[in-house]
């Protein structure tokens, strides 16, 4: 079993947390400086204030303003130098965190299976590993940011507050539990907010994923108005969603302003009748004043981490659901790691449910085998379960009771890598990825020579078009293959499965866009050069399986036919009642 990947998120903040350790000191450094200024400001003030009282010349109430006010400017650009410097320690931090975080991300989906992935959806997968990732990396440097370099600034604030005077500093703590309860608001009810505001985001990267992935089926059905109705609604329930949450920010922050502006004409009431009585030196009530501000601005600046923390909160949670995630398919602890070689394939009373509490079996109690080297065609209506059926031998999904054995041994026990390297599959969906023809066809055997793959791509009936292009094999596939036909890409797919020269190959419905002449071409090289692969082909047409040396007929999950073209004609009235329907389709 693989370990838990609960520690996948934390890790990374130990990796890094050196850049961020000491890009939060120095952030709170340059806060304390902030502080230290203050004081400097009050002996000129209060220097300037004396000078008459004290008889001091002019040069010596000048040479004191320069001498304060040099370290004033000093202690500035000590400040400046510690916020640049702290905050590119802190992004360097936060963004080798959120790029391993993404990683360890595309790592746990990349391990899910089928179930797992129609679990989250893949458009939230998508929001997962995009915004929700951004929202938690940002978070991380403005908190430490803003947090370090306010709390360093809010108790040095207080200390010297409480230093210049104690009565003062008194009034200003009343305002404190106010600020922290405005703040305690905003979590509470912030919360769920930004919670529903990244479900939104889901649903509009859906819409957007959907029309930009099947573009040219909402243009031939001409319903890009429909469509565009179906994404302005999906925006405006984000819009709707994120509006109520800024809605609370707006609410609140005044009030946090409120409280702030009475504390300080409160302090600034009471101060200036402590200076008027001689209890106060007018240097010093400006210094507090100051200080106030440090306080409640940093208050202010708190709060605003505080969000920044809620709605990250909310992302945090949506990513560690994937990384705590177990995939429904796994290695043993000891897995049998000796290839498949020879191809057997056995079904023993295999049943399987897409949801394991839903008590109707989309496969029901079906048996056979298979022997090496023989081609088995599955045949059956839309919904038969054809392609379930298939999936099940790689451990795309895992077989709900029952039992299947390739080479005599469960698939449940190969290590998946194992398994997997031992069969050649080319899905329904033909999928393409962004890179040269050379390159998708080597996705089978990233090894293969050039010699290889051009002999694949021949017996894919592939060769004639590529060389067609005048890239040849280095023809740049666009993302999603768009730029061939779904002919094309068939084939390529087919030469795809064909270079890895696997025990097992599982052709679904994967000839479906080629001519009858082609495909009969295909079928003839997989008897020429994949001798002694077992080979699975479902299929519409009944030419393209007849000449197999068995077909299965399926009926709602149910194995009910089983042998020849000509035996099912003979005795089964479902693969009759199929073979007329083509015929009748013919001759229409």
């Amino acid at each position: 079993m693989k370990p838990k990947k609960t520690a996948a998120y934390w890790p990374h903040l130990k990796k890094n947390g050196g850049w961020l350790v000491f890009g939060a000191l120095i952030i709170a450094m340059g806060g304390v400086l902030e502080i230290f200024q203050t004081n400097f400001m009050a002996n000129i003030v209060n220097t300037i204030e004396a000078a008459d009282e004290q008889g001091a010349t002019y040069d010596e109430v000048m040479g004191a303003i320069w001498q304060n006010g040099g370290i004033m400017s000093l202690i500035t650009l000590l400040a400046i130098a510690a916020g640049i410097i702290g905050v590119v320690l802190l992004a360097n931090g936060s963004m080798r965190f959120g790029a391993g975080l993404r990683s360890s991300l595309f790592r746990a989906v990349q391990s899910f299976s089928f179930a797992n992935i129609d679990k989250f959806s893949t458009a939230s997968l998508v929001t997962r590993l995009t915004n929700d990732i951004t929202n938690v990396q940002n978070t991380y440097i403005q908190t430490l940011r803003m947090g370090t370099f306010t709390a360093s600034m809010l108790v040095g604030a207080l200390i010297n507050a409480l230093a210049v005077s104690p009565k003062l500093a008194t009034l200003t703590l009343f305002s404190i539990p106010v600020i922290g309860i405005l703040i305690f608001i905003i979590v509470k009810l912030g919360f769920p907010l930004f919670e529903k505001m990244q479900k939104a985001i889901d649903g509009l990267n859906l819409r957007v994923q959907e029309t930009a992935t099947n573009a040219r089926v909402i243009k031939s059905f001409v319903r890009e108005e429909h469509e565009k109705k179906r994404f302005n609604v999906s925006a405006e329930h984000l819009c709707n969603v994120s509006i109520k949450a800024s809605a609370l920010m707006v609410t609140v922050m005044p009030m946090m302003q409120l409280v702030m502006n009475l504390t300080t004409v409160a302090a600034l009431w009471m101060g200036s009748s402590m200076v008027q009585t001689g209890e106060l030196e007018i240097g010093n009530l400006m210094a507090y004043n100051t200080y106030i501000m440090h306080i409640l601005m940093s208050m202010m600046m708190m709060s605003m981490t505080i969000i920044m923390y809620s709605r990250a909160r909310a992302s945090s949670r949506r990513l560690k659901e994937v990384l705590n995630e177990e995939s429904t398919i796994t290695d043993k602890e000891d897995p049998v790691t000796e290839p498949v070689q020879a191809g057997r394939v056995e079904f023993r009373h295999v049943s399987f449910r897409y949801n394991e509490s839903s008590p109707d079996k989309v496969l029901d109690d079906v048996s056979f085998t298979v022997n090496p080297g023989e081609v088995v065609a599955i045949v059956g209506a839309t919904g038969s379960a054809k392609t379930t059926l298939v999936s099940l031998i790689p451990r795309l999904y895992d077989v709900s009771e029952g039992a299947i054995l390739v080479d005599g041994v469960d698939v449940r026990d190969y290590g998946l890598k194992t398994l997997r390297d031992g069969i050649g599959m080319v899905p329904q969906k033909n999928v393409l990825f962004s890179g040269t023809i050379r390159d998708n066809i080597r996705w089978g055997d990233r090894d293969a020579t050039d010699e290889q793959v051009q002999k694949a791509a021949r017996d894919a009936q592939a060769e004639d078009f590529i060389l067609a292009f005048p890239d040849g094999y280095d023809t740049r596939i666009d993302q999603g293959g768009v730029n061939v036909s779904g002919g094309q890409k068939q084939r390529l797919c087919i030469a795809r499965a064909m270079i890895k020269k696997p025990p097992i190959l599982i052709l679904d419905d994967s000839t479906s866009a080629v001519d009858s002449d082609t495909e009969s071409r295909i079928r003839q090289s997989f008897k020429e050069h994949l001798e002694g692969t077992t080979v699975f082909l479902i299929a519409q047409r009944i030419s393209s399986v007849r000449d197999a040396d068995r077909i299965l007929v399926l009926e709602s999950g149910r194995l009910v036919g089983e042998g020849t073209h000509d035996e099912l004609m003979a005795s089964n009235a479902i693969y009759q009642e199929i073979v007329e329907s083509q015929k009748k389709g013919v001759g229409n």
